[in-house]
């Protein structure tokens, strides 16, 4: 059984159609707490699926602020996927204790929720903004995290697992920077804003991060923050990819934004390991019988000096490839 905080955002609806189609889970919940979203979702999912899979699924209202209410709707649940959380950098700056209660409260609940309810894994998403934050949203998601490594050693004999995954912008998720773009051409705008032209960042789709969740549900030891290898791409370029003709305004870095964005930092480096597909982050400390990554796992250490970040990144995004990327996601 498996329960998705966060159910009705981008990533949630695509997790759970893709559970859906490729697996044959017992149960799949979803927690959130817009009803409107909740009903949409239900509509959708009925045109989607026969009846026998849609009624594997169990809509529960609830926020991840309310402990009572989370601990209610774990009962019986293996797998946690932790989604929900407030993400708008600029809200997060002007709303500070609304995030707050929401991205680090919320994931404290989600811990004691799941430890009572014996889950068996528990994988939260997080952010690059999470390493080295500058702004407020990305602070909370490195309070969020840290929470979650550190949960394993509260575990004891319940043995709960906790993981999490952190990666850059999904392409054309909801409040993100294309839909915006969109909107804006359809408009006839002739310019598409851009805070800084030097600005950087990671890009993924929402298959590449569901299937990236997946397989750290596959291959997690408890306490790791995985990070994918995806690609970067300039801010200009993504203007070039969404029209020819467009030109680029420059309107200034928002409060809390970044030039670059980093998903493992020169600190982190002594805890990192590299797999083909993906890095992780080890914890520090592992008092619940942790076994370290090793060579025979496929693991290899980084450089001492290694970080990744939105500009070291050796893998760039054309704006041909980011095209090919916005025609997956709408397949």
């Amino acid at each position: 059984m498996i329960l998705v905080t966060g159910g009705t955002g981008s990533f949630g609806r695509r997790f759970i159609e893709t559970v859906l189609r490729r697996y044959d889970p017992r149960k799949v919940i979803v927690y959130s707490r817009d009803e409107l979203k909740q009903s949409d979702m239900q509509i959708e999912l009925r045109e989607q699926f026969d009846e026998a899979t849609v009624a594997k699924m169990r809509f529960f209202l609830g926020d991840v602020r309310d402990r009572e209410r989370l601990t209610l709707a774990l009962r019986g649940v293996d797998i946690v996927i932790h989604a929900a959380a407030l993400k708008q950098v600029p809200a997060a700056e002007y709303n500070p204790s609304e995030c707050i209660h929401t991205n680090v409260l919320g994931a404290e609940n989600v811990v004691w929720a799941s430890l009572a309810n014996a889950v068996k894994q528990v994988v939260a998403l997080s952010t690059d903004k999470a390493c080295n934050p500058t702004n407020l949203y990305g602070a909370t998601k490195l309070a969020s995290d840290k929470t979650f490594v550190a949960a394993n050693n509260l575990s004891g004999d319940i043995g709960t697992r906790f993981c999490v995954v952190r990666y850059g912008n999904v392409v054309g998720s909801r409040g993100s920077v294309v839909p915006l773009y969109r909107r804006l051409l359809s408009q006839g705008a002739t310019e598409l804003p851009v805070t800084d032209p030097r600005m950087t960042r990671f890009w993924i789709t929402l298959n590449e991060g569901v299937d990236f969740v997946l397989s750290s549900l596959t291959m997690m030891r408890g306490g790791e923050i995985f990070v994918p290898k995806i690609p970067s791409m300039a801010m200009p370029d993504l203007v070039k990819a969404m029209s020819s003709t467009a030109a680029m305004k420059v309107i200034g870095i928002r409060p809390g934004e970044k030039l670059h964005e980093i998903m493992i930092s020169a600190d982190d480096a002594r805890s990192t390991v590299e797999f083909d597909d993906r890095y992780a982050i080890e914890p520090n400390f592992a008092e619940f019988g942790r076994e370290p990554y090793a060579a025979s796992d496929g693991a290899k250490p980084v450089a001492e000096d290694f970080s990744y970040s939105s500009d070291n990144n050796h893998d760039w995004l054309s704006p041909e490839g980011l095209l090919a990327m916005l025609e997956e996601k709408a397949t």
